[in-house]
């Protein structure tokens, strides 16, 4: 069997020998391949974006730096083995990659024996993930997020909450994970007495009577809310991790408001979407930041696919249009929402889900049934794909 496999090699040489067996043996289907050290921190995107088996990491190069990642990987949780790769046979870097968590070690030649036994010995270990891994009938998790305060990510993820719920009538969760100032609670006026926090902190052991306990429904739609005191304590990612996974497992749809883009929680959560939103006004400073953020996540390694721009409060009177928006972005603007500041203080006074007759319920509902229709289509293809001969090896 195949394992999925993230390749980070700066010795080339190396990394195509290894290449040239391992697609002859059928052992690794690499879905990508770093040819330098990455920053830890676009490591962990890297692997909550791809969520590997395996990293097949060259230690050769630097014995120092590659200790340092496999400790770094082997400490997030996520049940990811690290094979070290090295141009012979060294068994002073062979102990001391081993004893940084590494679970393998493979020499050129790089023969197809070594590489059996090892896949099946990192096969039994990844069985138990396997089973736990996520099917196509998990729930997908959508994001909203902006570069500046106040530019109306938290209020376009509440009503498009609403919007998917009316839309598809499938079970939708609403998680705040701002924990410094989410609002989400405020704005729908819901009564409750435990929030994220308590979510992370019982991480490792949820079920359906706690999971009920942290929530409220408003309107159709459970609520999972930031805490009403601001917590500024550091958060796991593998809670938040296990916490996203649970909630996968429930809700068809999981709608989460984040805090503002440059986080360390956001880019985490962000990584592991199945879609994100980055919120921009038409206002300068909010502009110069959103593409700040843009060049942030593509530095970062995220792909310009895995997340869109959604410009909000657009008024006619605004002085820049989309088109010279998505130049200033690099990237095309997905939606763009209009400003209707008084339908939506009334809603919001209320506490209740925006109505569709509206220009802005419109526009809210339609970037929902957007987001619904190519949810579909993404299963269909993927099931359409699932039969079909994967590479052993695909280099991005």
């Amino acid at each position: 069997m195949e394992l999925t496999a993230i390749l980070i090699a700066q010795k080339r040489d190396m990394a195509e020998q290894f290449a040239r067996v391992a697609s002859q043996v059928q052992a690794f289907q690499i879905l990508a391949d770093m040819k330098s050290y990455p920053g830890l921190q676009a490591l962990e995107m890297k692997l909550r974006q791809w969520r590997p088996q395996v990293v097949l990491l060259d230690v050769a190069s630097d014995i120092e730096r590659a200790s340092e990642i496999i400790q770094f990987i082997t400490g997030l949780g996520q049940d990811v083995l690290v094979v070290g790769l090295h141009t012979d046979n060294n068994s002073d870097a062979l102990l001391k990659v081993l004893r940084a968590g590494a679970t393998e070690f493979l020499h050129a030649p790089f023969d197809a024996a070594s590489q059996r036994e090892a896949v099946a010995r990192l096969s039994r270990l990844c069985q138990p993930t396997q089973e736990v891994s996520h099917s196509d009938e998990n729930g997908s998790v959508i994001v909203f997020t902006s570069a500046k305060p106040g530019s109306g990510a938290s209020t376009l993820a509440t009503q498009a909450a609403f919007a998917l719920r009316r839309s598809t009538g499938k079970k939708v969760l609403l998680a705040d994970f701002d924990l410094m100032g989410g609002t989400i609670g405020f704005y729908l006026k819901v009564d409750h007495a435990y929030s994220l926090v308590e979510a992370l902190q019982h991480a490792d052991h949820l079920d359906p009577a706690l999971w009920n306990s942290l929530v409220v429904n408003a309107g159709g739609v459970d609520i999972l809310a930031a805490p009403l005191v601001p917590y500024t304590d550091p958060v796991e990612n593998a809670r938040l991790h296990v916490v996203l996974n649970y909630s996968r497992m429930v809700y068809d749809w999981i709608v989460v408001d984040l805090p503002l883009i440059f986080q360390r929680t956001s880019l985490i959560t962000l990584s592991e979407s199945d879609q994100a939103f980055l919120v921009s006004t038409s206002e300068l400073p909010s502009l110069h930041l959103a593409r700040k953020a843009v060049n942030m996540l593509e530095h970062l390694g995220l792909p310009k696919d895995r997340f869109r721009m959604v410009v909000n409060r657009v008024s006619k009177r605004d002085g820049i249009n989309v088109a010279d928006m998505e130049k200033l972005f690099n990237c095309p603007v997905y939606s763009s929402i209009p400003n209707d500041y008084f339908s939506l203080h009334r809603v919001i006074t209320l506490g209740q889900p925006l109505a569709g007759d509206g220009d802005l319920g419109k526009a809210i509902d339609g970037l929902a049934q957007k987001l619904a229709g190519q949810h579909d289509a993404a299963k269909k293809k993927a099931a359409a794909t699932l039969s079909a001969q994967k590479p052993a090896l695909s280099v991005l």
